[in-house]
């Protein structure tokens, strides 16, 4: 003998039968009794909540031999027939798997045709919300003009993506989900039959699993009654998977008593047991949901899927807590909830999310955001003041750079070296650098860039090994660099590329050897640091560290100054401009503001002449 599960064995026949759809089954009845059948049906609601079955029993009442009838004999052939899924007029098409519109066609085409055996044919079309929409408009004027033989009746689970044009052409019935009592009752009438032993508490936890759907809840019952021995709630829970109640009270009682060891040794067993970081979390959150319940409604124990002693010491429990508290505690359990499901490590989430409840809400504090640091202070010659005024000298000024955006003053050519010839009006090349080695190394990289490729990567290993006023000798670790260095067309581009940015014509040579090593020159003082005079001024002390210039280029140095000896004011503003001078800067009062002359109202400023030597 095949084995029948029991959500086929106990299959309503008729329609007083049916668990939980008074309202539903009343309306049906009446519209039988007064023969008011309409030519489609649509029926909604969750799973296991009785559509296909009550559509059967639709076609059961208008086919059976004594109808049509509300109270089907259920012992004609035609009754048998659609009682064992066997009729020929009664045909059910799974929606899901037949979405196509050539599907919906081949059954208008055949909706046609006259019933072979019973009084009408009856489409049961199920899970309808899976149709295309193509096939769902082939389906309207057939469902709003049927053959008077035909009756459909449409169920699904999702009404929102059944098109409204053909709800409108239906009569509606949303079938609820089972309530508890009578769920509770039917399973009981079931184990009686099938000699189950089963306690009622744990018949109310299988219903309450099944959250509404008889089948799931008669499925249930169908794998408990395999087990040996009288069947409690806690082997319900076992073989559900889900977290026990004891268990969960535990949790609780650890996180109101701030037990952290406790805590992570009930979570750990729980693990162990095998149950999901997620499906504890879950759990946890639906009892601090029955706890809410508890205390702010303790006398309806319907509304939650609890055991009555479970019932009772939450009652007892929630005395403790405010709604507030509640509250909070389901919301940082519910945000920990998506850190769970995406992270690699959700046992370590688990932990700590849970080990986060034992401190109050009210001591949660936020991080005060640290201030972001202030800008240092940039010196006023560079960045606040105006542009300096020129110092006047005996040769002409060369032309400003092109390439700051807001127009700048011409700079004056250095005086520590002879300036080279003035350039063409008609072009403004940048300020010719001086033939020191140093300031040359320090501006490298900077003319390399000049080069165009592939032959600025060839450069980017070389180094500058020695310049004089009319010539540079780039310098190569490697002959062989050296040799393609040397190649006329690469050796014209840099030719042109360095007369450019020296603003002169110079001869470049290569040679292979070693970087010299050169002590790094000492970066100007800040404007902001002067001393309001008099001051004592040691040029040694004060001007940058060079390295000495071949004897054939450099002038002479001046004679050292003595440094017990205090200058004038005037030898101060003339070794302050000159310095200014040299790094394009300007000459700033102690007030902030820029000077507009370049020395003291009581001395005219010195000329400076190609044959005078800056103070450093």
């Amino acid at each position: 003998m095949v084995y029948e599960p029991l959500h086929h064995k106990y299959r309503p026949q008729r329609f007083g039968d049916v668990v939980g759809q008074g309202p539903i089954i009343a309306t049906l009845t009446n519209a039988l009794k007064t023969n008011r059948i309409a030519n489609a049906y649509l029926f909604t609601g969750s799973r296991g909540t009785g559509k296909t079955t009550t559509a059967r029993l639709i076609a059961k009442a208008l086919n059976c031999i004594a109808g049509p009838t509300p109270d089907p004999c259920g012992s004609c052939e035609q009754c048998l027939a659609i009682a064992g899924g066997s009729a020929l007029d009664v045909i059910e098409i799974d929606a899901a798997s037949n979405t196509g519109v050539d599907n919906i066609r081949e059954l208008i085409e055949r909706a046609q045709f006259a019933p072979v055996q019973s009084r009408r044919k009856i489409y049961i079309l199920d899970e309808v919300h899976m149709l295309s929409s193509a096939a769902f408009n082939c389906l309207l004027k057939t469902l709003e003009e049927p053959p008077a033989h035909v009756t459909f009746v449409l169920a699904t689970t999702d009404p929102q993506k059944v098109l409204p044009t053909v709800i409108s052409r239906c009569q509606r019935f949303d079938f609820r989900r089972i309530p508890l009592t009578e769920m509770v009752d039917h399973l009981e009438a079931i184990a009686f039959k099938e000699n189950i032993n089963v306690e009622t508490e744990a018949l109310e936890l299988v219903a309450q699993i099944a959250q509404g759907g008889l089948r799931d809840a008669e499925s249930l019952l169908d794998q408990l009654a395999l087990l040996d021995g009288v069947i409690d709630a806690e082997r319900v829970w076992q073989l559900v998977g889900a977290v026990p109640e004891r268990e969960l009270l535990a949790l609780v009682d650890s996180i109101q008593a701030a037990d952290s060891t406790a805590l992570i040794e009930q979570v750990r067993r729980l693990l162990d047991s095998g149950k999901e970081p997620l499906q504890v979390l879950q759990d946890l959150l639906g009892f601090y949901r029955d706890l809410l319940i508890a205390l702010t409604a303790p006398d309806r124990r319907d509304l939650v899927a609890l055991t009555a002693p479970t019932w009772q010491q939450l009652v007892e429990r929630a005395k403790f807590y405010s709604a507030a508290q509640l509250l909070a505690l389901q919301e940082r359990l519910r945000q920990a909830e998506p850190q769970i499901k995406a992270s690699t490590q959700p046992r370590l989430w688990l932990e700590v999310s849970l080990l986060s409840l034992l401190a109050p809400p009210a001591e949660r504090t936020e991080t005060p955001a640290r201030p972001l640091p202030s800008p240092a202070p940039k010196p006023p010659a560079t960045a606040t003041a105006p542009p300096p005024a020129s110092i006047p000298a005996s040769k002409p000024a060369v032309p400003p750079p092109p390439a700051p955006p807001s127009p700048a003053p011409p700079a004056p050519p250095p005086a520590a070296s002879p300036p080279p010839p003035p350039p063409p009006p008609t072009s403004a090349p940048p300020p010719a650098i001086p033939a020191t080695p140093a300031l040359l190394r320090d501006r490298w990289q900077e003319w390399l860039r000049l080069i165009p490729q592939p032959t600025q990567s060839l450069m980017s290993s070389s180094f500058c090994y020695e310049q004089t006023a009319r010539q540079v000798v780039i310098g190569f670790n490697s002959a062989a660099l050296v040799k393609r260095a040397s190649e006329p067309k690469r050796l014209k581009q840099i030719q042109e590329v360095l007369q450019q940015f020296l603003g002169t014509a110079v001869d470049i040579k290569f040679a292979v050897g070693k970087e010299p090593q050169v002590a790094p020159s000492a970066p100007p003082p800040p404007a902001d640091s002067y001393t309001p005079p008099p001051v004592s001024f040691s040029p040694p002390a004060s001007a940058p560290p060079e390295p000495a210039p071949p004897p054939a280029v450099s002038p002479p140095l001046p004679e050292p100054r003595s440094p017990q000896t205090i200058e004038e004011p005037d030898e101060l503003d003339r070794a302050a401009h000159g310095l200014a001078e040299f790094f394009n800067g300007a000459v700033v009062n102690f007030d902030g503001e820029t000077s507009d002359e370049p020395a003291p109202a009581s001395a005219p400023p010195p000329v400076i002449d190609e044959e005078d030597d800056l103070p450093f």
